[in-house]
């Protein structure tokens, strides 16, 4: 038996409030659509997958998906019904015994869902994940109750919702002109009996700029394994006339020398990220015998370091950055570097402190002769 996974993600998503469709919001490090992808394709009773897009969206589809083996995307229609049955329409070749409905705002559907939908679908033509009503259901006209309504007959849907293929295909070729909730509903319409099966609370459905933020400190809850990384890095000046520091160009009587930009205070930022995460240094990963290097700007290995964060299913939880120097002044530049770095990590400014300080004319930051930095950073990271 053959079962593909069908994701409805051509919306605009536009109760979020976002500038783009809310599926492509990244969430700790990874988008709404792709946490839904990756949960069907982790599944070993699910063949593949495909999605069904907007036709606008591609470029943002492009990213999400990268280095994923799926099924070609399938353009939307003007409503979710369309947009379903166009997706249908595409697996014909392929007539998989089985398919799941899912929309993409459900990010956090489990592997145990998906069996209990799989296993009854053995029993049913089409299958409703629901959650029973726990609060009290009143009927209203304007401002005003106008009755009860009884919560032991009522559940509320969730998705994925799953059919015989060539039943719910059939339904759709037939209702398309009608416009029909969900997929059960048509289903229903149809004639198909549908059966019902545990829902997931945890299963919500992401519509509000509320719900995002729900979603953010669901993962971050669940990200248990927290590490501690430490960098520290030197970089002697020559002559100039400004210097970078916290991703920031600051007017100076000299530069920091170095092979890239010499922002000494990104670079142990850096070193501290990677080694949070057992990943080596930053010579590692961009080293300095390399032309293609010459002058680069360093948020580029400080957005890296937050990548390879990222693509273990992890976040950045606090940066700690000390600068130490005689001149230029920190002070003033403070709001601007920490701005700076929450924007190349992509984390709030509430998780970014940065200080400066001198050794008192000790040393050789204390002759002027260079800048050094120190810093801590804190990561969780899936157990």
């Amino acid at each position: 038996m053959t079962s593909i996974a069908l994701i409805v993600a051509a919306g605009k998503g536009l109760r979020t409030g976002l500038n783009t469709p809310k599926q492509y919001t990244e969430i700790a490090g990874k988008t709404i659509l792709r946490r839904a992808i990756d949960a069907f394709l982790a599944h070993p009773e699910i063949e593949t997958v495909c999605v069904v897009i907007g036709k606008d969206d591609v470029p943002h589809y492009n990213e999400v998906v990268t280095g994923l083996d799926l099924l070609p995307p399938v353009f939307g229609g003007a409503t979710r019904q369309e947009s379903v049955r166009n997706g249908l329409e595409s697996l014909t070749d392929l007539a998989p015994d089985f398919v799941l409905i899912h929309d993409a705002a459900r990010p956090f559907i489990s592997r145990e869902l998906i069996s209990r939908c799989l296993s009854k679908l053995t029993q049913a033509e089409a299958v409703l994940p629901s959650l029973s009503m726990t609060d009290s259901l009143k009927s209203f006209e304007g401002e005003l109750i106008t009755g009860a309504l009884n919560r032991e007959e009522i559940v509320a849907a969730q998705t994925p919702q799953a059919f015989a293929y060539a039943s719910i295909l059939a339904a759709h070729r037939t209702f398309s002109g009608e416009s029909l909730t969900d997929d059960t509903a048509l289903a229903e319409r149809a004639g198909i009996e549908v059966a019902m099966v545990e829902g997931d609370p945890a299963n919500f459905k992401i519509t509000t700029p509320e719900d995002i933020e729900k979603a953010r400190s669901v993962i971050i809850k669940s990200l248990t394994d927290i590490r501690t990384g430490f960098g520290f890095d030197v970089h002697a000046f020559e002559a100039g006339n400004s210097v970078w520091l916290g991703g920031v160009n600051i007017p100076h009587d000299k530069r920091l020398k170095g092979h890239s930009d010499a922002d000494v205070a990104l670079h142990a930022l850096t070193d501290a990220l990677l080694g949070a995460i057992s990943a080596g240094d930053i010579g590692t990963h961009f080293p300095p015998s390399e032309a293609q290097w010459k002058g680069a700007a360093s948020d580029r290995f400080l957005r890296h370091a937050a990548n390879l964060i990222g693509g273990k299913g992890g976040v950045i939880n606090h940066v700690d950055l000390t600068i130490i120097c005689e001149a230029p002044r920190i002070g003033p530049h403070r709001t601007a570097m920490r701005a700076r770095i929450a924007e190349i990590l992509d984390i709030s400014e509430d998780r970014v402190n940065l200080k400066g300080t001198t050794t008192e004319k000790l040393g050789f930051t204390g002759r002027g002769e260079g800048i050094a930095a120190q810093a801590i950073a804190t990561v969780r990271l899936p157990e």
